[in-house]
């Protein structure tokens, strides 16, 4: 059993006390509230940006409240931390929303057919890589081998083996040559 998702909550912030959010003293609120939202937005794991984005439309729309309502704000601030969980609530429901859209069952993938050819192919091109690898003379392969197997650049193989970088690179190149030639492969 699942518990029940937190609803929409409109805290008890509209009354009948003589005090609006007026120009100021939403300038007041802002400057004092505003980096205590957006450290709150960055800590449920929004960027610094989104979490100014956040911030900016927890003001707007607290704003946007004093002007359509007909009581008068008792605790703006309250309010205001209202609004920035509700943002949240709004944002949590949104990604869950775009995710089971985004979600393709697989049984909606159309699956690659085995290609029985392209595999037969693809056996007997590498065997005759193998095979013409194993045709190398021993230095050659050895030096083949370190650079596509272990990943060594030339200038390792070349402190290994004890030659030139130019040598190393004439045995790649006699390598790559010998087995193009008896593999036909690129």
């Amino acid at each position: 059993m699942t518990a029940p998702r937190p609803s929409r909550v409109e805290g008890p912030a509209v009354g009948d006390t003589p005090r609006a959010v007026d120009g100021v003293e939403l300038e007041l609120l802002y400057r004092n509230e505003k980096h205590a939202l957006v450290r709150f937005f960055t800590r449920y794991r929004a960027s610094r940006e989104d979490a100014q984005d956040l911030a900016q439309e927890t003001f707007l729309r607290l704003s946007r409240a004093e002007l359509e309502s007909s009581g008068r704000l008792l605790r703006p601030a309250a309010y205001l931390r209202r609004i920035a969980r509700n943002l949240l609530l709004d944002r949590s429901k949104a990604a869950r929303r775009h995710h089971v859209e985004a979600h393709v069952s697989s049984d909606d993938v159309p699956l690659a057919a085995i290609d029985e050819e392209r595999r037969l192919e693809a056996r007997d091109s590498l065997a005759r890589l193998e095979a013409a690898i194993r045709r190398l003379k021993p230095r050659t392969r050895e030096i083949f081998l370190a650079h596509h197997l272990e990943g060594l650049s030339y200038a390792d193989i070349a402190a290994r083996t004890g030659m030139s970088v130019s040598g190393v690179e004439k045995q790649m190149g006699r390598a790559f040559d010998q087995i193009h030639r008896l593999t036909g492969l690129p």
